[in-house]
């Protein structure tokens, strides 16, 4: 399995638990040590590989094999300006069949939007409506695409198989000390998250989106 992005490696060591055999890759290098610290901790070095790579160069995976699968979790996508490149590079990765899971920020966030009006930042509470997003670091650029811009630059080598909400009632982790003062109300909201996250209505109104492919 492609963990693309892998951050602290929790989705990594989680896949090496139930016997995956994982290649964790990111742009940072804080990240893949961290990731690399917790595969030990865990005592999994032998299920999980990590590797500083950013997404733009997925192409240089091209003769490490096929892969049965690719994740990439909350928000790596956002970082990136040329989704079909990733896509090519991905379709030439994954063997027919193979499930792609794509977690990413979407264009619009119900809870984002209330919050930062309550609080009297209506540039903060519309950001994602715009092209792109710079952080207060400038570090690099933000982009919100739609669900229909990803499965169009997907759609050459990739097949939607289905699409749901994450973090409809939950809200972003900025307002976690919020949850922690209310860890009950919370832990409700989780599960309602979990229940109407597919939900037509409401999946586009979450702070994340959460898209499932198979390759052709």
């Amino acid at each position: 399995i492609l963990d693309l992005g892998c951050g602290t490696g929790v989705d990594a060591v989680r896949l090496a638990r139930v016997g995956a055999r994982v290649l964790a890759i990111d742009i940072s290098p804080q990240m893949v040590r961290m990731t690399r610290r917790r595969v030990e901790s865990e005592n999994l070095s032998e299920g999980v590989t990590c590797e500083l790579l950013p997404l733009e160069e997925l192409g240089d995976l091209k003769n490490r094999g096929s892969f049965d699968g690719a994740i990439s979790d909350f928000g790596v996508l956002n970082c990136v300006e040329n989704l079909r490149q990733v896509a090519r590079d991905l379709a030439a990765l994954l063997r027919p069949g193979a499930h792609l899971a794509l977690c990413y920020m979407g264009r619009f966030c119900l809870w984002e939007t209330a919050w930062f009006l309550l609080h009297g930042k209506p540039g903060k509470a519309f950001r994602r409506l715009g092209a792109h997003s710079f952080p207060a670091s400038r570090a690099f650029e933000v982009f919100y695409p739609s669900v229909r811009a990803i499965v169009e630059a997907f759609s050459g080598n990739f097949r939607l198989v289905s699409w749901r909400g994450v973090g409809i009632f939950v809200p972003p982790s900025y307002v976690e000390p919020l949850a922690h003062s209310f860890q009950g109300g919370f832990r409700r909201l989780a599960r309602f998250d979990h229940i109407a996250g597919g939900w037509a209505i409401l999946r586009a109104v979450g702070d994340h989106r959460l898209l499932v492919f198979v390759r052709n």
